[in-house]
């Protein structure tokens, strides 16, 4: 599969994706658990562009800039677009949000690059649940500058589950934003590579920890 294995690994290793008893945010029992606020070193953030960099890079066609929703796409975008450069010749616009806008020197909601009319913007973002800073970042992109349009989304994991609905979020920022989303991994990769596949010799998905995810799936997926 390319980076995507060692990606998994490089995840297990940094103590981002995590296996055990969790509560997520909306108050879902879940087997496993995925936090890229764990990601702390110079090499960890040097690494996981390099990781963003391979995925974005084979998206770009039509894209005029990257965009990073505080607070974690910030170090996201960031890294991914340095590795772009460094690592596939690539020299492309970057910007991200504060949380609060500016009322002093220069102003605004937006750091780094400022959309044009008419661009094309990809969301870089960690790991999306209810979609809610893609729906978010959607109209304020557009609020910059006249037919800025947002064409797809990079995120490091597709947990495949269902949201409110019957539909993962995956599938509803699809139909309801036209954005097309391009998950580094899956659960089921996850799954795929890790099942009885030691990390620095522990084996973290044994039988039982399977069937939890599998079971996860068949209550939670889509």
């Amino acid at each position: 599969m390319g980076y995507q294995d060692e990606f998994i690994d490089f995840m297990v290793r940094s103590g981002v994706l995590t296996f055990g008893d969790f509560i997520t945010k909306s108050g879902r029992p879940t087997p496993y658990f995925i936090n890229t606020g764990n990601y702390q070193t110079s090499e960890q953030i040097a690494k996981l562009g390099q990781y963003y960099a391979s995925e974005i890079a084979e998206h770009l066609d039509g894209v005029d800039f990257l965009y990073g929703p505080a607070y974690k796409g910030i170090p996201l975008v960031i890294s991914a677009s340095a590795s772009l450069y460094r690592d596939h010749d690539v020299d492309i616009p970057y910007c991200f949000n504060r949380k609060e806008a500016k009322d002093h020197g220069e102003g605004g909601s937006i750091i780094g690059y400022r959309p044009k009319d008419g661009d094309t913007a990809m969301i870089v973002e960690d790991v999306i649940t209810a979609g809610t800073s893609v729906k978010e970042s959607v109209p304020l992109l557009q609020s910059l500058a006249k037919d800025v349009s947002v064409k797809s989304l990079i995120i490091s994991v597709d947990r495949m589950e269902k949201g409110d609905g019957d539909k993962t979020a995956v599938q509803e920022i699809s139909e309801t934003l036209g954005i097309k989303t391009y998950p580094m991994v899956t659960i089921e990769d996850i799954l795929r590579h890790l099942y009885n596949h030691p990390v620095d010799g522990k084996i973290v998905i044994d039988d039982v920890m399977k069937d939890k995810i599998e079971q996860h799936l068949k209550d939670y997926g889509a």
